[in-house]
């Protein structure tokens, strides 16, 4: 009976070849049966899926499925996530309408979608930042941008103090300890030794809490700073003051004449600039910025012209304009490097030439940044340029700023303004109170 049926498809479908291998088709189906549900399931499975894709994917976990028929499913399963109902490919059918609910179940991946919508509609991203930016800058008087400026090296400080006084009986263990903190941030030996002593005075085996530690770091500093803190005095007489900026490169010479030529133009001074740094374009152009800022005239030459014969010019221009004060710019400069000190040495000869007195005054800026190597600078810039002063600058930057300390005890160099950052209102005149207090960590 079978054999007749298949005789009859055969010449059906297929004509007389298939009359002819009517034995051998016998055998076939029951093998492909076989091979189908004992050998390769999976073809099974790949068969019912591309007859019917729908069923399919009701059936087959949607993971496994875009993984083995991506050419099937992934643009159905990509393309909701997306937002983007009509970008299927035209070769594929369009889903069902169960297709989508049974999708949508395993998908956590659109959660950027509600983040990125929701942000903009909660957030106003104006408000705050005004908010931030009024509270935060003109509400901070000067010890308090000191304060702010000098908190790494109070940190380490405070952080030292607190570590050892704990509730122990001050011992010779404990002063040791603190002594070694002390001269690690730069404030010096002597300093560290008179603090040190000054504890053990009468303290010597009690109880001693942080906060009378830190009371009295602070006014040793202040012993130490008090004599060397004097204002920038620039009523001497002489017209015009001639003061000339000395330093190594990087301390921010050419900075702190523009913020000095501001505050002197705020007090009514006639004030002139030399571009002194030769070497260096960009100070040249630094330098034009802050005279157009100040109403300063400004006496530059070109990229590499002689230092000195500007200086000479620069001497020349401000006796006959009757100026009140010049400030005179040069080049940084190692203070190990002979020919560079002998070109500093040349520019001072030179203005000697038109006033024997001048420079009048010889400021020295200092990067608080390079610890013990400033009092290296003091020593050497002092004996070559005769400084009479010194500005030190980039205290918001370091954990070190107990150098001052360490400089004013060693060579009692006056100190006439700090700087604690880029603003103009960040170079003040120098206060022991207030540096002694902030660097110990007081309110």
């Amino acid at each position: 009976m079978s054999e007749k049926k298949r005789g009859f498809f055969g010449r059906l479908f297929k004509g007389k070849e298939a009359e002819t291998d009517d034995a051998v088709r016998d055998e076939q189906p029951v093998e492909a049966d076989v091979a189908q549900t004992t050998e390769h399931p999976a073809e099974d499975v790949a068969a019912e899926i591309s007859v019917e894709p729908v069923a399919s994917l009701e059936t087959v976990d949607p993971v496994l499925q875009a993984s083995e028929t991506p050419d099937l499913v992934e643009p159905d399963f990509v393309e909701p996530a997306l937002g983007a109902p009509d970008a299927a490919p035209s070769d594929v059918e369009p889903p069902a309408p169960e297709a989508p609910e049974v999708i949508s179940e395993p998908v956590d991946i659109p959660q950027s979608e509600p983040v990125s919508v929701e942000v903009p509609a909660e957030m106003t991203p104006a408000e705050p930042i005004v908010a931030d930016s009024s509270e935060a800058e003109p509400k901070l008087s000067w010890f308090q941008k000191l304060k702010k400026g000098l908190s790494r090296s109070s940190s380490a400080l405070t952080d030292g103090i607190s570590s050892i006084f704990t509730k122990r009986k001050l011992d010779a263990s404990m002063l040791e300890e603190l002594e070694d903190i002390l001269i690690q941030a730069d404030l010096g030996v002597d300093t560290a030794m008179a603090i040190t002593d000054r504890l053990s005075d009468g303290r010597y085996d009690k109880e001693i809490a942080p906060d009378e530690v830190r009371a009295i770091l602070s006014e040793e500093v202040e012993k130490v700073l008090a004599p060397v803190a004097q204002p920038l005095n620039l009523e001497t007489g002489k017209k015009p003051h001639v003061v000339l900026m000395v330093g190594v490169n990087g301390t921010g010479k050419t900075t702190t004449i523009g913020k000095l030529s501001q505050k002197l133009a705020a007090e009514g001074k006639k004030v002139m600039l030399a571009a002194g740094d030769t070497f260096r374009a960009a100070a040249v152009e630094q330098l034009k910025i802050w005279g157009e800022r100040t109403g300063a005239e400004v006496i530059a030459r070109d990229t590499g012209a002689d230092a000195a014969g500007l200086a000479f010019d620069a001497m020349k221009e401000a006796m006959a304009k009757d100026v009140d004060v010049l400030l005179i710019d040069t080049a940084g400069r190692l203070q190990n490097k002979a020919e560079l000190m002998d070109e500093l040495e040349k520019v001072i000869r030179v203005i000697k030439k038109h006033d024997p007195e001048a420079p009048h005054t010889v400021l020295l800026t200092l990067d608080a940044t390079t610890g013990q190597n400033a009092l290296n600078q003091v020593e050497i810039f002092g004996k070559v340029a005769g400084v009479t002063g010194l500005v030190m600058t980039k205290l918001d930057g370091t954990a070190r700023g107990g150098i001052l300390v360490a400089i004013a005890a060693k060579h009692q160099m006056p100190v006439h303004f700090i700087g604690v950052g880029e603003g103009v209102d960040d170079l003040e005149p120098f206060s022991a109170k207030d540096f002694a207090s902030a660097i110990a960590g007081l309110a």
